[in-house]
């Protein structure tokens, strides 16, 4: 299985900084980021890029052989770009709107990063990282089925950050 290891992370985190371009992580890094530390392996990096930065993000990653992965995400708002060897980054193309929300697409579709959700922060590899709240991540986890990496994420997060375990994961206790 392909994975995105902390050294793949933080070289690109660094690539983005270089430019000019602020990320913030979500999914699984984000988790291990809040947790400090790396808890399972991970098949993707997954970003928030502000619209404004995103066609510039792309750019860099296809400068350095990633292309679009099919069958990962064909949205302008939500796509997969991934290399040879494996790599995967799944971006997620926000605007903010007046609120202070992150808009994924068109507004009226409903899909956004809620005001606050982006101001988490945590580690990875002994760098500070800016990530989507342990809250909000625990919130972004609920309303499909969840597998056994949802509820090893979300058990984690709610026992550090003394946060109550969704409905949808009681039958995992």
């Amino acid at each position: 299985m392909p994975q995105m290891a902390a050294d793949d992370v933080l070289d690109f985190l660094t690539l983005m900084d270089a430019n000019g371009i602020h990320v913030w992580l979500d999914g699984g890094w984000a988790v291990d980021a809040c947790l400090g530390s790396q808890t399972r392996r991970h098949a993707d990096l997954d970003i928030v890029v502000e619209e404004r930065d995103a066609a510039a993000a792309v750019a860099l990653l296809l400068d350095r052989g990633y292309g679009p992965v099919p069958g990962r995400g064909a949205a302008a708002w939500n796509f997969v770009l991934g290399d040879g060897v494996g790599h995967e980054v799944d971006l997620h193309v926000v605007a903010f709107d007046e609120r202070g929300d992150g808009v994924l697409g068109a507004p009226e579709d409903g899909l956004r990063y809620p005001a606050g959700s982006l101001t988490g922060t945590g580690m990875v590899g002994g760098r500070v990282v800016a990530c989507v709240t342990p809250e909000w991540q625990v919130r972004f986890r609920s309303g499909y089925e969840p597998d056994a990496d949802d509820w090893a994420d979300v058990s984690a997060l709610c026992e550090r950050f003394a946060i109550p375990v969704p409905e949808a994961y009681r039958r995992f206790m």
